[in-house]
């Protein structure tokens, strides 16, 4: 299997450097198409080999090969989780067109986190048609089943309305972004709902945990936290390879 393997391990370093084209361009309303790649800061064309996924960046040293501007870490970092997660979900749910949408599903999830962290926004462009593609894609191929897919779209999103609508009325201040909403019930779309409801309580427990950390240690207030969409990502994909361990983990709890 070492062909097959370096095989999606390649696929996934040339999908993550596409993925790195829309974290970069999606944000500022941008062709993902036109113009060609090239440096933000001297506006030169990339050339063909200096888009190699990872290889480039180490034979560039991490700087831009005209005006010599150092390239993002997040480049090669976006790459190689495509690579290595493409491998993941490949192994784990086999050669089936099931994988296929979980590749895609992963991608949008890597885009989402970087893109929220560097702008607090999560894009429609990427949440609506992953709703879309959830909700179909259950009908046939995901596990879920469409039934519990659409509970999962609708409870995920509706209980963050919920919680915006709260916060608004209550606190006077926005508790939960539109992004956010719409994230969820992306999620929810494609893992149904018991794997919505796991996310979220993975995602709100990590939160507050590093929450904590960043005020102790870094001595940030809440105004500087991280925005909550790396939180739902992570729990999403804790969900999806390892949600069943976790509830048969949780359940056995009751046993004598």
């Amino acid at each position: 299997m070492p062909v097959l393997s370096v095989t999606i391990f390649i696929f996934g370093l040339i999908i993550g450097s596409f993925v790195n084209v829309c974290i970069y361009r999606l944000p500022r309303d941008e062709s993902l198409v036109f113009p060609a790649s090239h440096c933000p800061h001297c506006k030169t064309d990339i050339r063909a080999w200096q888009n190699i996924p990872v290889l480039s960046f180490l034979a560039l040293r991490g700087k831009c090969g005209t005006c010599k501007n150092p390239i993002p870490w997040r480049y090669p970092l976006v790459e190689l989780l495509h690579g290595f997660g493409f491998l993941f979900i490949f192994y784990e749910f086999g050669p089936t067109p099931q994988t296929l949408i979980y590749l895609l599903f992963f991608a949008s999830l890597i885009a989402v986190i970087f893109i929220d962290l560097s702008h607090q926004i999560i894009p429609d462009v990427i949440t609506l048609p992953g709703i879309v593609i959830g909700v179909i894609a259950a009908t046939t191929i995901l596990p879920p089943g469409l039934r519990n897919s659409l509970i999962g779209l609708f409870l995920g999103g509706g209980l963050f309305y919920l919680v915006a609508i709260l916060s608004v009325a209550l606190l006077k201040k926005e508790g939960m972004g539109g992004g956010d909403i719409k994230l969820i019930a992306m999620i929810g779309a494609f893992l149904g709902w018991q794997a919505v409801l796991l996310t979220i309580f993975l995602a709100a427990l990590s939160g507050s945990v590093i929450g904590i950390l960043m005020i102790v240690t870094k001595g940030r207030s809440r105004a500087d936290m991280i925005p909550f969409g790396p939180y739902l990502v992570f729990g999403a994909l804790t969900s999806l390879f390892w949600g069943k361990n976790i509830f048969q983990w949780y359940f056995s709890l009751g046993r004598v």
